[in-house]
């Protein structure tokens, strides 16, 4: 049985993107992203809302030339199971990924225990009813140095849940990943 980790880089004030929807200021530098895919690599199966697996597509095209850690990231992402949870989304376009019209917590939870290693669930609307459904089992924070003032809330309001820090590392750029379980 595998965990459920809600994984989000997000600003020091606690936003994914900023007022103009805009994230280039949470772009990880290669030491980072080295760490992430590493990270990513003990989680086979990624649970997305439809916007989240938007950004992510353009992994499942990376070609050479781009440099090795982005390459191994796009490597690890594409061996990984993908479900979408969209009413809107019309098809999804990459392998190894299903769409489900609905978010059940209950299916959901079912499709982590079923899959071999720990499973993440991304994209803020869609990891927000998992949280209130108490199905995340982890929630693992890439703070940016940089204050945004406002924007796409990366955790949602109206949670409340225990957690223990379960592990932590701060990187040259000024990232920190705080890993946390719930209690």
């Amino acid at each position: 049985m595998g965990r459920l980790r809600y994984i989000v880089i997000m600003s020091a004030d606690g936003y994914l993107a900023d007022p103009d929807g805009r994230y280039d200021w949470a772009m990880p530098d290669d030491e980072v992203l080295a760490f992430v895919t590493e990270r990513e690599r003990t989680a086979d199966t990624h649970l997305y809302g439809r916007r989240m697996y938007e950004e992510m597509v353009g992994w499942e095209d990376t070609i050479s030339g781009r440099p090795e850690p982005d390459l191994e990231f796009a490597r690890t992402w594409r061996a990984a199971t993908k479900v979408v949870y969209s009413a809107t989304l019309p098809a999804v376009t990459t392998a190894r990924t299903t769409l489900e019209r609905t978010f059940d917590p209950v299916a959901a939870r079912a499709v982590v225990d079923a899959a071999p290693n720990d499973a993440s669930i991304s994209g803020p609307t869609l990891a927000a009813a998992a949280l209130r459904a108490g199905i995340v089992d982890d929630v693992e924070l890439y703070l940016v140095p940089q204050l945004v003032g406002g924007g796409l809330r990366a955790l949602p309001d109206g949670v409340r849940t225990g957690l223990e820090l379960a592990g932590e590392r701060r990187f040259g750029n000024g990232f920190v990943f705080l890993h946390y379980r719930r209690r």
